[in-house]
């Protein structure tokens, strides 16, 4: 009994500690980074629709970037991203000087079902054995599982020319809080950006 209560910890230990965000795919320009110099300047936008969320996941990109970048609620509001056309917006980037625009948006939303077999635990031998250990045996049945995975699209582009740079979309499963998930992605999307040499 101690044996089994014990497996069941560390299982649970286990899933507890598992990240919930990976990297589904992935794709770079060859030969294209972004290089820590005085003029590199990235524009980081979440095209998220509550303003506190967008806030936040755009503080947490900007911080994982050792260059300069800035969360554009700075400068757009979220009515005048909306509002604005490509000219407006190709203005401000401009006057602004930004080099780089990273654009996260969610891509989709998916629910999954699995199903959970049951498991039996106990002591197996002779009829006799079994007869006199049946009351250890202990028996769990099978159960269905929905999970709501969550699809970010991460993008990068170089302001001039404008052309796609960098891109990836990851998968987070069941979401529980915003600012746990949101950290999650910035830390799976910037680790994969430094180990494809894209970004230092």
């Amino acid at each position: 009994m101690k044996s089994l209560i014990l497996s069941l910890l560390v299982i649970c230990t286990i899933a507890s500690c598992s990240p919930s965000t990976k990297i589904e795919k992935s794709w770079v320009e060859p030969g294209a980074k972004i290089d820590p110099t005085p003029q590199t300047k990235v524009m980081v936008i979440a095209l998220v629709k509550d303003e506190t969320s967008r806030r936040v996941i755009e503080d947490e990109l900007v911080k994982r970037f050792k260059v300069p970048a800035v969360a554009s609620y700075k400068f757009l509001t979220s009515e005048m991203i909306k509002a604005a056309s490509d000219e407006a917006l190709n203005s401000m980037i401009t006057k602004e000087n930004f080099t780089h625009i990273l654009l996260m948006r969610l891509a989709d939303i998916e629910k999954e079902t699995s199903y959970v077999p049951g498991t039996t635990t106990g002591f197996y031998g002779g009829y006799g054995m079994y007869y006199g250990y049946g009351a250890a045996m202990y028996t769990s049945p099978g159960y269905y599982t929905t999970d709501k995975n969550y699809f970010i699209e991460t993008t990068i582009y170089s302001v001039n020319p404008d052309k796609l740079l960098w891109t990836a979309t990851t998968k987070t499963v069941n979401p529980s809080k915003i600012d746990k998930a949101v950290n999650e992605i910035a830390d799976v999307v910037t680790a994969k950006m430094k180990s494809e040499g894209f970004l230092k």
